[in-house]
């Protein structure tokens, strides 16, 4: 029997509640966010609204109605003059992975923030030694623009973070 195809689709306020317990997950059980506390679940809305109004996509993966991961396109920095660059994220709920959700997810929030005018994505990615994300990034076309050493500290341990970049637009 084969898995069911998900359906990658912008993420509506119905969703925020799974997107929550995924999130909390992996700030609970992972090193592969530097977050130490998950997101409250009425934190999600206004950042959904936000992300809605700079025109930047918040994807999720929908397996015939349960969302099995998510992804977003955030503002890479504060600072006016990176506003044409994102910073990618994207998590799979546990459960899920190894199914093609985050290529299939990775792939919808390049194209779509390709399509609102970004120029460059970003990814910012734990390293933890088992390659998982930086694969799934280098195979959607990302490429290493470098490494930070022992920058988090997280669950007892330092933590370096690979940079990957993207270009999405000419």
């Amino acid at each position: 029997m084969t898995s069911p195809r998900p359906t990658i689709r912008a993420a509506a306020p119905e969703d925020l509640k799974a997107v929550a317990e995924i999130n909390a997950h992996y700030v609970t059980n992972s090193v592969a966010t530097f977050d130490e506390t998950p997101r409250a679940f009425d934190d999600w809305r206004p950042w959904l609204e936000e992300l809605a109004e700079r025109g930047l996509p918040f994807l999720v993966a929908d397996l015939s109605g349960e969302v099995a991961g998510y992804a977003y396109a955030g503002p890479w920095r504060p600072k006016p003059a990176y506003r044409h660059t994102v910073e990618d994220t994207i998590y799979i709920a546990p459960g899920h992975l190894g199914r093609g959700l985050g290529t299939a997810l990775l792939g919808t929030l390049v194209a779509e923030s390709a399509q609102a005018g970004m120029r460059h994505m970003i990814a910012v990615i734990a390293d933890t030694g088992d390659g998982a994300s930086a694969a799934l990034h280098r195979r959607s076309g990302f490429t290493e623009a470098g490494r930070l050493t022992g920058v988090g500290f997280k669950h007892g341990r330092w933590i370096d973070t690979l940079l990957m970049q993207r270009p999405l637009a000419g």
